[in-house]
């Protein structure tokens, strides 16, 4: 297996290439025909099978590659604070971007939904929160950060964590889910365990498919006030000047909560030799950032 040892940037850039596709093209039409089913077929076979299958191939025990190892109930209780104070920061970093883009045209709301019972809303639960906290950390913080290593752990935190953002294809959604990956990163490297970003990631999605669900119910429940119109981008800015300030506040806590998140066994070891790489090995990179400023622009634009 020494062949998949000598380059695996080049080819988890690959992987992440060809599922980036998949997903564009594969996994819109099958959410397209009934979005519940469509986003289990999108996390489990376009995601999870194929970064499975490459990690067999490289010949590395998953439990070495993907840092299968257990957490601590102290860890598992920081990482639940580390995410409810990391969301309001990710929050503000989204409606900022949409603050911008709203100067440019109207801007269409998210395509997630919201579930309209009880029912729905514990089967969201497991569909948009457990199954994409699993999926997507096996191959961001799984896959790809581990072959990044080979560029230096800080690096390879940045690295995935900007591919996790770019891989969601929607400029609204960039930005609070790049944030997010920084933070899942940093603690799966502190506590040595994929299971901290999972847990994480999991309870990111379920807080917002919380809020959205409940905040919904008491929408539909209020009673229509006569009130002057304000603008839509006037909305917006007096939103985000709300938000900077729980953001603030929230990333002050944060970054006491992580330096105080206990450290897993193994955590946080020194970097080995940086291998060498070159513009190549990124160039199925650019190949994503080509899709993503395309599907943007006819978004925003056209």
């Amino acid at each position: 297996m020494e062949r998949f040892k000598k380059s695996r940037i080049l080819q988890v850039n690959v992987l992440y290439l060809s599922l980036g596709l998949l997903l564009f093209f594969l996994g819109s039409i099958v959410q397209s025909k009934e979005i519940y089913s469509g986003l289990l077929i999108t996390e489990y076979i376009i995601i999870l099978l194929p970064n499975l299958i490459y990690l067999k191939l490289t010949g590395i025990p998953l439990k070495q590659s993907l840092r299968l190892n257990k957490i601590s109930l102290k860890q598992a209780w920081y990482i639940i604070w580390i995410t409810i104070f990391s969301y309001p920061v990710a929050i503000f970093l989204n409606t900022l971007v949409i603050t911008i883009l709203s100067f440019f045209g109207e801007m269409v709301p998210s395509s997630v939904p919201i579930p309209e019972n009880l029912g729905l809303y514990f089967l969201s639960i497991f569909i948009i929160a457990l199954s994409p906290g699993i999926c997507e950390e096996i191959m961001f913080r799984g896959t790809i950060m581990n072959a990044y290593e080979d560029i230096g752990k800080k690096k390879a935190i940045l690295f995935s964590a900007i591919l996790f953002g770019l891989f969601h294809l929607n400029l609204q959604n960039f930005a609070g889910p790049t944030f997010l990956g920084l933070i899942f990163g940093i603690i799966v490297y502190k506590t040595n365990s994929i299971y901290s970003s999972i847990l994480g990631h999991t309870l990111n999605n379920g807080l917002a498919m919380t809020i959205g669900y409940f905040g919904m119910k008491e929408q539909s429940q209020a009673i229509d006030v006569p009130a002057y119109e304000i603008p839509y981008q006037t909305q917006m800015l007096i939103l985000l000047a709300v938000l900077s300030i729980f953001a603030i506040c929230s990333l002050i806590i944060l970054i006491k909560l992580i330096k105080k998140l206990p450290k897993g066994e193994g955590g946080i070891q020194q970097d080995i030799q940086p291998r060498e790489t070159n513009i190549l090995h990124y160039i199925p990179i650019i190949g994503i950032i080509i899709l993503f400023i395309i599907i943007n622009i006819k978004y925003l634009f056209l």
